[in-house]
Formats: structure tokens, C-alpha cells, sequence
């Protein structure tokens, strides 16, 4: 996974706001916006333009269930996050690596 397809989903939770907001989606499954505002200090509307935020970048989707909009966590957009991630940590290992060995030499 390149940074291209990475790039969004690190914007998307560059943002605290949205940051809980998939925490919550991941601890309680899929809820509507009014679950989603309820307690918190952020407006529905509020709530909203960050689920849409989230949803440009593939992280989370929502579906009209009556009267109301659900919105879920797409796990998988989380999955290429985290492998790039992985893939990062790696090359900083080696390159700490490839350090260690030339300060030691």
C-alpha cells in the first residue's frame, strides 16, 4: 500500500474529533449521529461533517435505517493504515540498524 492510498485515511484521523468518533464506532458497533453526539461536546451537525470526512477516506459508511442514518466502521481502511504503518516501523528498524553498525565501526 502506497502513500497515495494511505495519505487520506492519516487526514481523516489526523482530526481528535474523528479520532473518537471511530473509537466509539469500534467499541459500539454501528451507531446513528444522535448516539454518536449524545454526551459528548460536539454538535449533530458537527458529528456529521466528520463522518463525512471519515467516509471520503473509506473509513466508515452510512445507511439509511428508517428514519435515521447509521453509520460503521470499515475495518479494513484501518488494516492498510496499519500495514503501512508496519511497513514504515520496518524501515526505521533498519535504518537504526544500519546506524548502530556504522557508529560501532
Amino acid at each position: 500500500m502506497g502513500l497515495n492510498r494511505s495519505a487520506p485515511i492519516f487526514a481523516a484521523l489526523g482530526d481528535e474529533t474523528r479520532l473518537r468518533l471511530v473509537a466509539r464506532l469500534c467499541e459500539s458497533g454501528p451507531m446513528s449521529i444522535t448516539r454518536l453526539a449524545s454526551g459528548g461536546e460536539v454538535t449533530r451537525q458537527a458529528v456529521t461533517k466528520h463522518l463525512h470526512v471519515l467516509a471520503g477516506a473509506g473509513l466508515v459508511r452510512g445507511a439509511r435505517q428508517g428514519r435515521e442514518r447509521v453509520w460503521e466502521l470499515l475495518p479494513d481502511r484501518l488494516g492498510h493504515a496499519r500495514r503501512y504503518l508496519d511497513l514504515i516501523s520496518s524501515r526505521w528498524d533498519a535504518a537504526l540498524g544500519r546506524l548502530k553498525k556504522f557508529v560501532e565501526e
